[in-house]
């Protein structure tokens, strides 16, 4: 069985509950590969074999081994049945289509890893914010922006279905981590003349709440407006 963990959920973030709520150890209990954010929306994580990366607002890449750092959201999983696979030209629209129907992932949760040379890529890194938090929306609207050109390394991320779009980021999640370790963030575009790698489906979903947070349990939510919200802030 396939199991992807989540801590935490994207309505918090948009309510402006980023307080970390869960340290970096006990996540990396339920997986080793995975992507998430620190405590203050600091920045871009990408996990990989178990060692955590965290891209900061100024594009620099940090190699993170406190594992009392805290995240108030994650995904993350262990490889169980991954299936190789290997894509053509594309852009960033383009892949996302082709995997999509390619695997007929539109009621499922998956995870893909491709590696290769992408001819560009443009990113954003959430900045860390400062109490009282604003939500994700108003931080989506001042989040820096980098891009390289003819860089190696990593597209890695998850596909959620959207009836979940309001737990986690409905659609595709990626972030690109380059090979050396000195430029990572979550994706806006690409263009690549071809990647290989591999694809994992999920037949579980683990949703864990932080219940010992007082303002979590306190959380107001306005459903109303939370999917136009999160669909600005993530795309």
């Amino acid at each position: 069985m396939a199991t992807l963990y989540e801590h935490g959920t994207l309505a918090m973030l948009m309510a402006g509950k980023l307080a970390g709520t869960q340290t970096l150890g006990e996540l990396l209990k339920h997986g080793s590969y995975g992507l998430g954010t620190f405590d203050g929306l600091d920045g871009e994580v990408v996990i990989l074999d178990g060692e955590v990366y965290q891209a900061d607002a100024s594009g620099k890449v940090n190699h993170v081994t406190d594992m009392q750092t805290t995240l108030p959201f994650a995904s993350v999983h262990f490889p169980e049945n991954e299936v190789p696979l290997k894509v053509g030209e594309n852009d960033f629209a383009s892949l996302t289509s082709n995997l999509t129907k390619s695997y007929q992932l539109a009621n499922v949760f998956a995870y893909v890893k491709l590696d290769g040379v992408l001819d560009q890529v443009k990113i954003r890194i959430a900045p860390k914010q400062s109490k009282p938090y604003p939500g994700l929306l108003e931080v989506a609207k001042h989040q820096p922006t980098f891009e390289a050109s003819a860089i190696s390394g990593s597209v890695v991320g998850y596909y959620a279905p959207d009836i979940f779009g309001t737990v986690t980021a409905g659609g595709w999640h990626l972030h690109f981590i380059s090979d050396d370790r000195s430029f990572s963030g979550h994706i806006l575009s690409l263009s690549t003349k071809g990647l290989s790698g591999k694809l994992e489906i999920f037949d579980s979903f683990e949703q864990h709440l932080p219940i010992e947070n007082p303002e979590f349990r306190q959380m107001q939510v306005d459903t109303a407006s939370l999917q136009a919200g999160i669909e600005a802030a993530e795309h």
